[in-house]
């Protein structure tokens, strides 16, 4: 095994324990083979190439002392942990199964195994799965947070996690933030525990349900406040008109459509967080076209145009930061 080429995530020596745990709390550390540190540079063995990071390929010494997938199956295989759940991407119906029997076998905290069975689809962005082992439930640690969620009902991505800490770790204490499309509340649970004032909606009435029971699990549920339906019709209500200082849009494919609902929630000054998916060429011109069309009545500033990860032959998922002010 030692000499077998192994995928690692490669840091400088200095930036290695920061690295090592931000990548376990997105599950892709891979704990069949050691943590090397080499020529002032430290290699973290993955499971799967992690957005954000330089990746090679090169040979690692094994972990000693307990049993892995790699043990039993005679080669690594590709996988991606969520809390207790261990979720591949396999074509071949024998392999999954060999893999999930391996996964669950070993030394590892993986209680059930996932193969995608459809691409994420629909309204409420969720995909159809082949549960090999287990079920879809878990409890999913990021960031010192903790979020109950249900694969099956709901979209949640881990590898957005340092995406997700970015923004919030832009948070001050008694700010107001709206998520647009809060989920289970992975932007709106640490925010309010930052000290803001948290709203989170979303058109899954299962997500809702899931960010109220996570806002209780963390200890910030007197400063979240959870809402099912369409952000359209909520902005629409009047209710929060003006009253957020930060909006989070993460719906990149279709975030345009509620600039108008974003700008009614804007105070007189409010920073969004737009989300989208655009050409590798020129990933941020049509979303700050979009926003400056939107935003009658501000001063629209680009504090930052951020890459965030590769999402398919072309095209980038990318994010837009910008300030408004009235």
């Amino acid at each position: 095994m030692a000499d077998t080429p192994v995928l690692c995530v490669r840091v400088p020596r200095e930036q290695g324990e920061r690295t090592r745990a931000a990548l376990r709390e997105r599950g892709v550390v891979d704990d069949a083979h050691r943590i090397v540190s080499e020529e002032g540079a430290v290699f973290i063995p993955v499971t799967s190439r992690p957005d954000g990071y330089e990746t090679v390929e090169r040979p690692m010494p094994p972990r000693e002392g307990q049993t892995l997938p790699a043990d039993l199956l005679g080669f690594s295989p590709s996988y991606e942990r969520l809390g207790d759940i261990a979720i591949v991407d396999e074509d071949d119906p024998e392999r999954a199964r060999e893999i999930a029997d391996a996964l669950v076998a070993c030394d590892l905290p993986v209680e059930s195994v996932l193969n995608r069975a459809s691409e994420i689809r629909g309204e409420l962005r969720v995909r159809d799965w082949e549960v090999l082992a287990g079920d879809t439930a878990t409890v999913h640690r990021e960031y010192g947070f903790e979020y109950a969620l249900d694969l099956a009902e709901v979209f949640f991505s881990p590898r957005l996690a340092t995406e997700r800490h970015r923004v919030v770790e832009r948070v001050e204490s008694g700010e107001h933030v709206f998520d647009m499309f809060a989920g289970v509340g992975p932007f709106v649970i640490p925010a309010a525990a930052r000290g803001a004032e948290a709203v989170g909606v979303d058109l899954n009435e299962r997500a809702v349900e899931l960010l109220r029971e996570n806002a209780e699990r963390n200890g910030v549920a007197d400063r979240v406040t959870a809402i099912h339906g369409d952000v359209r019709e909520v902005a629409a209500g009047g209710e929060y008109d003006g009253w957020a200082g930060r909006v989070v849009m993460n719906l990149p494919h279709s975030a345009d459509e509620f600039l108008a609902s974003a700008v009614r929630l804007a105070g007189d000054r409010c920073t969004l967080h737009y989300y989208d998916i655009q050409p590798v060429e020129d990933p941020f011109s049509a979303g700050e076209e979009a926003i400056r069309a939107a935003a009658e009545g501000y001063d629209v500033t680009v504090l930052e145009r951020r890459r965030v990860r590769s999402y398919s032959p072309g095209t980038e998922n990318v994010c837009l930061d910008v300030l408004l002010e009235r």
